[in-house]
């Protein structure tokens, strides 16, 4: 199927349950901007005039409840206006959807699961270079092993081992923020900038060796408390972090690379935030050259808690007031090679990307250079113009 097609399948879409949670998403309204909507089973209700905007939804103190409760306008259907989403297919003149994050600040964690820590150090020592992957991953490997799930980062077992590697010279940054007692976390990307369901993802043209990154998000209030989740896309260049950490902004951060959606699901009764520690998380990438490749990457072997990495992000050194949402990171590193023997998994344009999760439902974006995606134009100084012209800002 093309999931890019002016048909929406809405089984593919939502979560398993459908409508039973409680999901909130934002979509552009022509002639009018970003609304935030409740997304129930007669179709996508604006709820903008209860919420002006994502964040005060995230910081209310029951947002399931206040989403459930709130009243609005019918926008349309679901999957009409899902259909109407891909920039190459949608009528302007009709709704579509956006990233369902607005105000937040995007934060992402990385080298939380083991897999990808080997992965990120074999970046590092082949500095880039895909071909000469295969025998450092054999290296690295034999050394540290492939199975550290069991071992606590900062634990006194894990600075053991980081002895023993550090007098082996096989220790690294990536193995400092895998294993030791800080995570790696860093701003993915600028408010308001992330893309969401059936819009381009971005790769930056340069890359010639990068790869999707299935991640559960979650949502994080200016308190602290994590109060709901979705999907993202955490989109890597590998090559370009490979040849310095110095360039991860430039492998992290480029017009259209973080992606995030399709809504988030506030926890309630139906889903909490035991239901994200065991969610299994699924990737499909499917080219138009016939390749698929398949992964999957499990919450339940994340080396740090949910609410480590968030207590991690915010506290007495760094306040969030508008509240932030946090990609977990992912035990996914695709190593399958594509074309050439030993040079691994690179995408190509036009990959449809599906990352999907019981719970939280399905996105799905098709993978273009950035230079190519819809340029990020409308900032925070167009977004209070915006609310402040419809009255919603409140003082």
């Amino acid at each position: 199927m093309d999931h890019l097609s002016s048909q929406v399948d809405l089984a593919e879409v939502l979560p398993a349950d459908r409508f039973e949670g409680a999901l909130a998403g934002r979509i552009w309204r022509p002639g009018i901007g970003p609304s935030v909507v409740a997304i129930r089973n007669d179709g996508v209700i604006d709820i903008s005039s209860s919420c002006a905007t994502m964040s005060e939804l995230a910081a209310a103190d029951d947002p399931a409840r206040t989403l459930k409760n709130a009243e609005g306008e019918r926008v349309g259907a679901l999957e009409d206006i899902l259909a109407n989403t891909p920039p190459d297919r949608r009528d302007s003149s009709k709704p579509w959807f956006l990233a369902p994050v607005d105000l937040q600040v995007i934060k992402a964690a990385g080298v939380t699961f083991a897999v990808s820590m080997l992965e990120r150090v074999i970046e590092e020592r082949a500095r880039g270079d895909a071909s000469a992957a295969a025998a450092i991953r054999a290296e690295v490997s034999r050394l540290v092993g492939d199975d550290l799930s069991r071992l606590k980062p900062g634990s006194p077992e894990a600075m053991d081992l980081k002895a023993v590697l550090v007098a082996q010279g096989a220790w690294s940054q990536y193995l400092e923020v895998g294993i030791g007692p800080d995570a790696e976390v860093f701003t993915k990307a600028p408010t308001l900038s992330a893309v969401g369901p059936f819009m381009d993802a971005g790769i930056h043209p340069k890359s010639t060796w990068n790869n999707p990154e299935p991640e559960v998000v979650v949502v994080v209030a200016p308190t602290g408390r994590i109060v709901g989740a979705t999907l993202g896309n955490d989109v890597n260049l590998r090559d370009f972090e490979g040849r310095s950490a110095l360039l991860l902004s430039k492998a992290k951060d480029n017009n259209a690379s973080c992606a995030i959606g399709p809504f988030i699901r506030f926890f309630d009764e139906s889903f909490s935030l035991d239901d994200v520690r065991q969610t299994t998380v699924t990737l499909t990438v499917e080219g138009e050259d016939g390749f698929k490749l398949e992964g999957s990457s499990s919450i339940s072997k994340i080396s740090r808690d949910p609410e480590d990495l968030v207590r991690q992000t915010i506290g007495p050194n760094h306040q969030y007031p508008d509240g932030f949402v946090l990609f977990l990171g992912t035990m996914f590193a695709p190593t399958q090679d594509r074309d050439e023997v030993g040079m691994g998994f690179t995408h190509k344009t036009g990959d449809i990307v599906t990352i999907a999760a019981p719970k939280l439902g399905a996105l799905v974006n098709r993978v273009r250079p950035s230079s190519d995606c819809e340029p990020w134009t409308f900032g925070l100084s167009a977004f209070m113009a915006n609310l402040a012209g419809r009255g919603l800002i409140k003082t």
